[in-house]
């Protein structure tokens, strides 16, 4: 199933989530022009989970060892990561932002970032393997959106053998169905070799669980009206 566009509209321009869309798109391009130095600048700013049980590693700087933590959520690995992680913020990030308000949404993202990160390490603490991306954080968002709008409606491409289809599905559904296939796919992976390269599932579910909990701090408190003013001043 992959999302079209979602049937809530934003209040407000999302500015935020825009400008994580400009950044990581510069800094991919930035990578592409790399070429061959490309591997050594995802190894230093990608996060490797064995450099944190490593002793020798780490001797290093505090700054080198946590700054992977940040970057590597601005970096990947294809056009296809890319463009898929940057669609998925592009659909749900608006109306999550637009409930939680510009500064709180940016803080809220990073935080889920982070949370994704550090599951990773601990899901896959042999890995010497360089992680990049956006989709831990980017889960976060999709976590929350799950409890602020889980009746909403998702205009959703659905491929059925050589046909293709677009209905509408409800966002619990969507996103509950992605949550699960991670959570498959990331038991699966554990229980073969969990040291070797794929996706990083875990970072899914630790930034998908960080965002489902982080939203009931960071969403803004719906106003309610006095009843003697909604009693005189029924909307129409």
């Amino acid at each position: 199933m992959i999302p079209i566009r979602d049937n809530v509209p934003s209040r407000t321009y999302p500015i935020v989530t825009v400008g994580l869309i400009a950044i990581n798109s510069v800094v991919f391009l930035y990578e592409l022009s790399l070429g061959s130095r490309l591997s050594d600048f995802l190894s230093t700013f990608g996060l490797v989970p064995t450099r944190y049980f490593h002793l020798v590693e780490l001797e290093k700087a505090y700054i080198t060892r946590f700054l992977p933590f940040f970057t590597s959520m601005f970096l990947h690995g294809g056009w296809l990561h890319i463009i898929g992680n940057m669609w998925y913020l592009w659909i749900f990030g608006d109306n999550v932002e637009d409930r939680m308000g510009h500064i709180k949404y940016l803080i809220f993202y990073v935080l889920c970032g982070l949370a994704a990160g550090f599951v990773h390490l601990f899901t896959n603490p042999s890995s010497g393997l360089p992680t990049v991306g956006a989709s831990g954080a980017i889960a976060g968002v999709m976590g929350a959106y799950l409890v602020l709008y889980p009746k909403a409606r998702v205009w959703t491409l659905i491929p059925i053998f050589f046909f293709i289809r677009f209905i509408e599905v409800p966002a619990f559904i969507i996103l509950g169905f992605w949550i699960f296939i991670q959570f498959i796919s990331g038991t699966s992976a554990l229980m073969s070799s969990p040291s070797q390269g794929g996706v990083a599932w875990w970072a899914h579910i630790g930034g998908f669980a960080a965002g489902a909990v982080l939203v009931f701090v960071f969403r803004k408190r719906k106003r309610r009206l006095p009843k003697r003013y909604v009693d005189e001043y029924q909307p129409w």
